[in-house]
């Protein structure tokens, strides 16, 4: 039997797979301290990447994993919620929720990227009413 390798890897050097498989496993830890088992899905199924299910089996969500802020066309109307980290904690938010809130205050929703592509993606979130929009669903690990 092999030796597990116990040196750190670093995640900027994992293909896109690896770093999906990397981010769930660190957001299924944090899940598990606020009450949810993750499920993950070999096929995005209705737009999920894995399922999170409530540990008193009262409610369970579809969860589209990301590495960033996004919104897109193609999540509406699937009950979906999206989930990235930044910084040092993570954010489960429900997708069309926070669209229609970013619609009426017109933001981001009239981007050429939104327009035209049909979603709209960020790393680093500098607009301090998205953040705000988004604090409810802010998990700290």
């Amino acid at each position: 039997m092999d030796k597990m390798n116990l040196i750190k890897i670093d995640y900027k050097v994992l293909n896109a797979r690896q770093k999906e498989q990397y981010l769930f496993q660190k957001l299924s830890a944090v899940l598990a301290d606020y009450g949810y088992g993750t499920i993950k899905l070999s096929d995005d199924w209705q737009g999920a990447d894995f399922i999170a299910q409530s540990m008193n089996g009262q409610s369970f969500l579809k969860v589209q994993l990301k590495g960033r802020f996004t919104i897109d066309k193609k999540y509406l109307e699937k009950d979906l919620y999206i989930t990235f980290p930044l910084k040092n904690d993570w954010y489960v938010f429900p997708h069309d929720e926070i669209v229609k809130a970013l619609e009426d205050r017109k933001i981001f929703t009239e981007t050429p990227s939104w327009i035209d592509g049909g979603n709209y993606s960020v790393s680093e979130i500098g607009n301090k009413e998205v953040l705000s929009l988004l604090e409810p669903y802010k998990l700290s690990a």
